[in-house]
């Protein structure tokens, strides 16, 4: 069978997330002749991290959990200086409520339900739905269960098996063998509704090519005629962007067309919830499993880190911790650049080693900004006062007032 791998961290939203069902190990053994990931039963990702309680086998999931942290991570650098404070029940809270949101609309996910922060209260969540195989091995509960802001999530796992990578080639035909008819899709479907800045689609596409009738991109955000699907890598360690057909090879025995079905489903519902909140849904993207011919929906989806969204003309998303570096560590950000071409032109994976620099800290009135960011925008998306956070229309004066400094 293949096994757990615990994927890095990303840059992104949602050009690429942290996720996941497992995290990149840089650990891989030698063994038989294979390239096989070390499992871990407690490993942390950039942003949170991820527990097995029982692995996954050839033909059935296993179960574990996420515990959402309130570090941070932007430019696929991994754990930054400091910490959000916030950030991580932030985000499983939106994410749990986005998760049963699709459920009630008929979209399959991994989610199992969250952990209450008082364990001593947690009532086992509704498990008649779920068949033998998908047991409920932790208490877990809907998000309307909890009195407070939970930081755990119960969820179905996958095989994740060893993507080796020889002489500058990823081989995913080595990763399907070993993934049977149960692993992790290595693929992330990109949704886009609008062309923030900051957007990856300005530097590789032209207006036209997007339904624009413009000869360049305007420096203001653009509304798309229909939404943009596109498909990027997953597991590599600087991930990229597909075209339709390599997209399917690297699928494996999973529909490319169902993916894209899936994709559009979930950014209608999320576009949709956005809406009626007062937020513009930029951007986004999934993740999925492929078990036996069906397709779920996996990590997590439609947070502030894993898309991106606005409120009255200002980015909400990690977008703004992005931008903010970009300001104030610019130096750490082209070194950045600079060693990922380096490592490009020189067919190496690992292109940390090759940074010389690392980056600053952020002074803490903008943590404290950033964080009523989060928790204020959670309290609006999900209308609920989850967090002791100013209004949303604070919240994004503050935001403001920092981009002029």
């Amino acid at each position: 069978m293949g096994f757990l791998r615990v994927n890095p961290e990303e840059d992104v939203n949602p050009d690429h997330t942290a996720w996941v069902v497992c995290v990149k190990l840089k650990l891989q053994i030698q063994l038989e002749g294979f390239l096989l990931a070390a499992i871990a039963h407690d490993r942390m990702t950039s942003v949170k991290e991820f527990r097995i309680e029982t692995e996954p086998t050839a033909t059935s999931y296993g179960h574990g959990r996420f515990v959402f942290t309130d570090q941070y991570s932007v430019f696929d650098w991994g754990a930054m200086p400091d910490q959000i404070p916030q950030k991580g029940a932030s985000l499983c809270t939106m994410g749990a409520y986005n998760f049963e949101l699709l459920e009630q609309n008929g979209i399959s996910t991994h989610y199992l339900g969250v952990v209450r922060p008082s364990r001593t209260e947690t009532t086992a969540m509704d498990t008649q739905s779920l068949d033998e195989s998908e047991h409920v091995t932790t208490d877990s509960c809907s998000l309307d269960a909890c009195s407070t802001a939970p930081t755990e999530m119960a969820i179905k796992l996958t095989q994740v098996p060893a993507l080796p990578y020889d002489d500058g080639v990823y081989n995913y035909e080595s990763y399907h063998e070993a993934g049977g008819q149960n692993y992790l899709i290595p693929l992330e479907i990109v949704f886009r509704n609008t062309v923030p800045i900051g957007s990856s689609l300005r530097h590789r596409k032209s207006p036209q090519e997007c339904g624009i009738d413009a000869d360049e991109w305007p420096s203001n955000p653009l509304e798309l005629p229909e939404p943009i699907i596109e498909f990027s890598t997953k597991y590599e360690e600087q991930d990229r962007y597909l075209d339709r057909e390599e997209a399917e090879q690297i699928a494996g025995a999973a529909s490319v067309d169902r993916l894209e079905e899936l994709a559009l489903s979930v950014n209608r519902i999320l576009t949709r919830e956005a809406k009626k909140r007062g937020f513009v849904h930029e951007d986004g993207k999934i993740e999925c499993l492929y078990r036996d011919g069906k397709m779920i929906v996996a990590d997590v989806v439609g947070t502030f880190d894993e898309n991106r969204f606005a409120y009255n003309d200002q980015e909400v998303s990690k977008e703004v911790i992005r931008q903010r570096y970009k300001q104030i560590d610019a130096e750490w950000v082209s070194a950045v650049n600079d060693a990922k071409r380096r490592a490009n032109t020189r067919e190496i994976a690992d292109w940390r080693g090759h940074c010389n620099r690392s980056p600053t800290s952020l002074a803490r009135p903008v943590i404290e900004t950033i964080s009523d960011l989060y928790t204020a925008g959670t309290n609006t998306y999900t209308d609920t006062q989850w967090f002791d956070a100013p209004s949303m229309e604070v919240a994004i004066e503050n935001v403001q007032e920092l981009s002029g400094n």
